[in-house]
């Protein structure tokens, strides 16, 4: 659409979902601006007057271009760019220029925007890129660089996306990590200045910083009141995100690769693509917000995201690296008597010359230890598959030991600055994957196992280092190396998903340092955190499920914390569900109990696969942590609900108001997974309206003596 406003033409572009909009406009100088993103017009006619409002003054700052689409540096702007460039003859300047706008329709839900901006005194090309998801809301935006300048450039930033906000307020939620303690919650109102959250760790790149957040405008977002952007950077490697504020009711977010140490030097007629920046916006709260991302990730970026998983025993807390034939061999059995689906054999089953018996020697070597598997991984595999169970397999296929025969053998493989100390994080160092080589040797690990090991039902893949004294031997740019690893990563995942396409993958990194949808593109879930504590796990769970469908999120039942293991099953429950107990060492009841939950969340586990989830009480400030999901139909729900009062109290609980349902809907509750020989003071005989439990809402009689209560809510 192009208007003329004060004098010039004004072109107008609109990115379009379901119920919301991105407007691009253009200004007097071809400027491209962003002018407004929000909930859609009823009157598409209207949008050019957004831009009027802004009361365009020549002479005085120029407010408009401080609302650039996408922000280059070295000419007016003075902000935080999103695009820095060393130009071929030195010059740092770069001005773009709207040139051209093509559409998409990709298919009935999927519509891809690109946006053409050239600076024309140089030959150099931005084309913005924006694909729109009509029924989830979502956009993913990116850019793409070239040039046709003499000899090469230098990209000194290059972020993925600019989004303007404007808005009274701005308050910023975001997570910060470390180990076992993953996804701890902060929302702060930002103010003047730069607010950055990065990540320079060149692997688990979300083990200090979350690459999700959400911003709430005006005020802060409660679950279903108010207005939300929630973003998630789709990048592996080190990220950056700006926020800034300016001229009093705006707010910049700049989403893209961390630029530390990375200049890119960009060839004549080679096209840069930056990552896949994902954001939604939602006038209904975060909890909306939520679920337009997992609506998005579970039916176009999570892989096999509408399918089936696999529930899990693994070996890891029965043995650590302490096993051979015999016990695994009862362990496929203990796997078949709980009645889940996989024994996952975990770490130390390969090295010979330094045999995997702890941390510290073997990484690397992936041949099975014949001391302790004496016939080898393949007859474990044989015998998982007599026993009526599947076999899976634990790997760290990017990392070795520097006691093993990988390390003695391929040095220039390795990631370390030359004549500097090595610096070991967990006894280990980090392969090159800027190298081709090592790019086969890992390619080959897998593929060597899947050779060995035909009935492989899935792999547990881990990443337990950081990248200490990065440099590679053999890449010419060190500046490109932080880049070239993760290409490097996706490169051997590319070529294992061609071959191996439906084998589900956990992704691991000591915890959810690895986390983003980048990787879930080729992994079908992961792991969130090595606290398996069930109290602490409430939360972790909790916060991940922000940005997460439950389908992603890989729960265990372990010998952590002091809780029953009916708490820890149900705090389980709340995503994908596994053990890591010795099935052999449960008391009778607790083996009858875990067996019947097994049956029981098969019975459900679609609904928290593939429904909506709605959080209902968030355990920060309440005695009562209560989520549901509910499927399609509305004609089911399932709601967890946990006590999580730290101090015994004989206050009052008040009903927890459900959501989700059909108001017109008449539904029975039923206490479900109940230990055995307790009975449930749930009256699953009354009936109730869906406007009703969503009004009033319904006590679940949780508390000090009652920790945690499982609900089936089913229509009649």
């Amino acid at each position: 659409m192009a208007i003329a406003l004060n004098g010039f033409a004004q072109k107008t572009i609109e990115i379009t979902t379901k119920n919301n909009v991105l407007i691009l406009e253009t200004d007097r100088d071809n400027t491209l601006l962003s002018t407004y993103l929000g909930k859609k017009l009823d009157n598409a006619g209207e949008y050019p007057g957004i831009q009027a409002l802004d009361k365009y003054k020549p002479g005085s700052d120029d407010l408009l271009n401080k609302r650039e689409a996408y922000i280059a540096s070295g000419s007016l702007n003075l902000l935080e760019p999103a695009l820095t460039v060393t130009h071929n003859d030195g010059n740092k300047s770069t001005v773009l220029t709207f040139f051209d706008v093509k559409t998409e329709q990709l298919d009935q839900n999927r519509k891809l925007t690109s946006i053409i901006l050239k600076d024309l005194k140089y030959n150099f090309q931005v084309t913005l890129k924006y694909l729109a998801y009509f029924n989830e809301n979502v956009i993913e935006q990116w850019t793409e660089i070239r040039h046709q300048e003499k000899g090469t450039v230098v990209l000194n930033k290059y972020a993925s996306a600019n989004l303007t906000l404007s808005g009274k307020k701005f308050f910023l939620k975001n997570q910060y990590s470390g180990a076992t303690r993953e996804m701890r919650s902060e929302e702060q109102q930002l103010l003047h200045g730069i607010k950055t959250i990065d990540s320079k760790l060149g692997t688990r790149t979300n083990l200090l910083h979350s690459s999700s957040f959400m911003v709430s405008i005006d005020q802060p977002a409660t679950e279903d009141l108010g207005e939300v952007i929630a973003g998630s950077l789709a990048w592996t490697g080190n990220f950056k995100l700006d926020f800034e504020t300016f001229d009093e009711y705006y707010l910049r977010v700049t989403a893209g690769i961390n630029n530390f140490s990375s200049n890119y030097t960009l060839k004549a007629g080679e096209n840069f693509v930056t990552p896949r920046f994902i954001y939604t916006y939602s006038s209904a709260g975060k909890g909306l917000a939520s679920r337009n991302l997992h609506d998005w990730a579970r039916n176009y970026q999570l892989l096999d995201g509408k399918g089936e998983r696999s529930t899990i025993l693994n070996n890891w807390e029965t043995t650590y690296f302490d096993f051979n034939d015999e016990k695994l061999n009862e362990l496929t059995k203990d796997t078949k008597k709980l009645g889940v689906d996989v024994f996952l054999l975990d770490d130390g089953w390969f090295g010979n010359k330094y045999p995997r018996n702890g941390s510290t020697a073997g990484l690397g070597d992936w041949q099975y230890n014949r001391q302790k598997l004496k016939n080898g991984i393949s007859a474990l595999g044989k015998e998982a598959t007599a026993s009526g169970v599947k076999f899976g397999i634990w790997i760290e296929p990017e990392m070795v030991n520097p006691k093993s025969e990988l390390y003695e053998n391929h040095p220039d493989w390795i990631i370390r600055q030359p004549e500097r100390k090595e610096y070991y994080m967990r006894n280990q160092l980090v392969l090159d994957l800027t190298n081709p080589r090592v790019q086969d040797f890992i390619y080959k690990t897998v593929d060597d196992i899947f050779k060995e090991v035909p009935e492989v039902a899935f792999i547990k893949w881990d990443c337990n280092s950081l990248i200490y004294n990065a440099n590679s031997p053999t890449l010419k740019n060190q500046d490109h190396f932080y880049l070239e690893y993760i290409r490097g990563l996706n490169s051997v995942l590319d070529r294992i998903r061609k071959k191996y396409p439906k084998t589900p993958m956990m992704l691991c990194a000591g915890g959810g340092s690895r986390v983003d949808y980048a990787a879930l593109q080729y992994f079908t879930e992961f792991w969130p955190s090595d606290n398996t504590n069930p109290y602490d796990r409430i939360f972790i769970q909790w916060e991940y499920s922000y940005y997460f469908p439950a389908i992603a999120i890989d729960n265990h039942i372990t010998d952590m914390g002091k809780q029953s293991i009916k708490f820890k099953t149900d705090v389980a429950m709340m995503g994908k569900l596994g053990y890591d107990v010795r099935v052999n060492e449960l008391s009778k009841n607790d083996l009858l109990f875990s067996q019947n939950a097994v049956k029981t969340y098969n019975s459900f586990k679609d609904i928290i696969w593939h429904g909506q989830q709605y959080r209902l009480q968030d355990p920060y400030e309440n005695k009562i942590a209560s989520i549901a999901y509910v499927n399609e139909s509305k004609d089911q729900a399932i709601v967890f609900n946990y006590y999580v009062a730290t101090l015994f109290t004989n206050g009052v609980i008040l009903p927890i108001k459900l959501k989700g349902l059909d108001s017109a809907k008449r539904y029975k509750i039923e206490e479900i997974n109940l230990y055995p020989g307790v009975k449930s003071p749930i009256d699953s005989i009354k009936v109730y309206s869906g406007d009703f439990l969503m009004k009033v809402g319904f006590n679940p009689e949780a508390n000090a003596y009652r920790t945690s209560v499982v609900l089936k809510i089913q229509a009649i």
